[in-house]
């Protein structure tokens, strides 16, 4: 029997996700869902497009052939697996192009020497992400190949010392950032209030698969309460060996927030 697939297929528009890590939204995605491999999953809100059977594709969405990127989302499979088919192909480390992206940071009124006064850098999506584990909402985390391999090697190397770390996010598409701007937008804050707190679309370390939130069971999320626990207290000393560092301390030159939840995995 062939292992469940533990990687997801990326575009900009598509994400091509093994269809054992979905929940079926009826009866009929039920039934295609038990026999897939992939589900075509569009970026901006969810929805199931399209199911990969043995068969060939059967669509979960009328007129989702109509939508942008299947076809090069359907091309990325087929050049994935017969990669994955291959034990001596190079796995593609490529990233995805950064499009329609100024458009966006338009639509959100940030200004145009954002990234000059923040020194923070636009970071593209990668093409194929590794599953890392689970977060703390039983949520798939997806990693870069490389970040993900060391998560787990950190992760153990805690628990065999008594300390629990829990992942909280770790890769986010563009469109995801873009989203928790809208909604944001809609409770009433305002752009600056979003953007202490919040990287601009497309400036966020989530997007490159290299960094990820962790907490302590018990602690809230996203806190700085965090530093004041046994596992902070083991990262700052323990984590720079597996290759994550701290992004934004106190003080730093981003204009960020303190965040000691946020780790990148950045190896010297």
């Amino acid at each position: 029997m062939r292992a469940p697939d533990r990687f997801l297929i990326n575009t900009s528009d598509i994400e091509l996700w093994p269809a054992w890590l979905l929940r079926a939204r009826g009866n009929a995605d039920a039934r295609l869902l038990a026999r897939a491999r992939f589900v075509l999953r569009r970026k901006r809100d969810g929805r199931y497009l399209a199911a990969a059977l043995p068969e060939g594709v059967q669509p979960l969405l009328p007129r989702w052939t109509d939508e942008a990127d299947v076809d090069e989302a359907l091309d990325a499979m087929d050049g994935t697996l017969r990669a994955a088919s291959n034990p001596y192909a190079q796995q593609d480390s490529a990233t995805l192009p950064l499009a329609r992206l100024q458009e966006r940071l338009e639509s959100l009124g940030v200004e145009a020497g954002y990234a000059d006064r923040t020194g923070l850098a636009l970071i593209a999506e990668p093409r194929r992400l590794a599953l890392a584990g689970f977060d703390r909402y039983r949520r798939p985390l997806w990693l870069s190949a490389a970040a993900a391999r060391a998560w787990q090697r950190m992760r153990h190397a805690a628990a065999r010392d008594g300390i629990a770390l829990d992942a909280i996010s770790g890769y986010r598409s563009h469109d995801y950032q873009l989203g928790i701007f809208e909604r944001k937008f809609a409770r009433g804050q305002t752009l600056a209030q979003i953007l202490a707190v919040n990287a601009a679309p497309g400036y966020s370390e989530h997007h490159g698969g290299q960094a990820l939130d962790i907490g302590a069971p018990g602690e809230p999320p996203a806190e700085e309460s965090f530093e004041r626990t046994a596992a902070f207290a083991w990262l700052a000393a323990q984590a720079a060996a597996f290759g994550f560092r701290m992004s934004y301390p106190r003080g730093n030159p981003h204009g960020i927030v303190y965040e000691p939840w946020h780790w990148r995995y950045s190896p010297a």
